[in-house]
């Protein structure tokens, strides 16, 4: 029997090269030509000014904690098997919102306006892009 696999992500033509990235350890956001934002998640056209000349940039993978919540209770699989786990909001560095995981940091550590860096958390043949205190250590 397979368990259903809830975490991971469903790849396709607007995100594959997101994934591929965080596959090589690479955190990439898109970036408008015509307005000059940034944003993520990925999406073929830029949610500022509606443009579709958006394209691939790399990140810095520095971001601050915006806000977290604590997740104490989930029976779905594998969810359970991380209890507690710190579901997030994060600011990139360079600007847009982000929602991820705080991995490397006991529950206790965490708080609002944390410095963070970009990791990955291996998932199958998944690497799910997190983030964790600066230097692996929580303030």
């Amino acid at each position: 029997m397979t368990t259903t696999r809830y975490d991971l992500p469903t790849p396709d033509e607007t995100t594959d090269a997101y994934w591929a990235a965080a596959h090589e350890g690479r955190l990439l956001i898109k970036s408008c030509r015509d307005c000059g934002r940034t944003h993520a998640y990925p999406r073929p056209f830029c949610p500022h000014c509606w443009s579709d000349a958006v394209e691939w940039v790399p990140a810095s993978g520095r971001a601050t904690l915006y806000t977290f919540s604590i997740v104490r209770q989930n029976d779905l699989p594998p969810f359970r098997d991380r209890l507690p786990y710190i579901a997030a909001v994060v600011d990139l560095d360079e600007g847009p919102r982000m929602m991820t995981d705080i991995v490397d940091c006991p529950v206790a550590d965490v708080y609002i306006g944390m410095e963070l860096e970009f990791t990955v958390r291996q998932a199958e043949d998944v690497a799910v892009p997190v983030f964790r205190p600066v230097s692996g250590r929580a303030g």
